[in-house]
């Protein structure tokens, strides 16, 4: 069966079935989670951003115009949301446990990971929790979640030349964190796209 595209479940969604709305949330729940987790630092806040995300989205759905991607116009709610409730939050919390920096990596592969890729994943993950915030969001849109420089403009609200800039330096930044710190173990996850 092939798979359907965002803007048919979102059609269906609009003529009344909302049990559809469901196909997005599954498509992008960890992605919407990975970006609030950026953001916020704290799994249940992140948790709790997420679902305000998916209830936002699905009441503004029939203003989404289907000129650009249905992602790049959730991350932008994830963004906005985020950002609101950092204003009502204490100061960024630490994050505590390398389960949890797993879980900020994002989805590299779908399938059962081996022992080594995992480990690959954590330390990827810790790598870049070591970069400034700006930069570690740069590189979780560009790599794990295969935005467009294009679309990360409309999400940070960055210039094209602004995000280019701070991709390039996240990657140099990522590089050295990762020949300090784990040596050659993980250069393949900072290479160009």
């Amino acid at each position: 069966m092939q798979e359907l595209q965002d803007a048919d479940i979102i059609h269906r969604v609009l003529r009344g079935d909302q049990r559809a709305y469901a196909l997005l949330v599954d498509r992008y729940q960890h992605f919407v989670y990975t970006l609030a987790c950026r953001y916020i630092n704290n799994s249940e806040d992140a948790e709790e951003v997420a679902q305000d995300v998916f209830v936002k989205a699905y009441r503004s759905l029939a203003s989404f115009d289907g000129l650009g991607k249905f992602s790049t116009w959730l991350y932008t709610i994830t963004k906005n949301t985020c950002i609101s409730r950092m204003r009502s939050i204490r100061p960024a919390q630490v994050v505590k446990n390398e389960s949890q920096l797993a879980e900020l990596g994002g989805n590299i592969d779908n399938v059962t990971m081996s022992q080594d890729s995992r480990a690959k994943k954590k330390l990827l993950a810790n790598a870049i929790s070591k970069l400034a915030e700006d930069e570690a969001l740069i590189i979780t849109l560009f790599y794990l979640h295969e935005q467009t420089v294009e679309e990360i403009c409309q999400i940070t609200d960055m210039s094209n030349s602004n995000v280019k800039i701070k991709l390039f330096r996240a990657r140099k930044r990522l590089k050295e964190i990762l020949d300090r710190h784990y040596g050659n173990d993980l250069h393949g996850y900072t290479g160009g796209k």
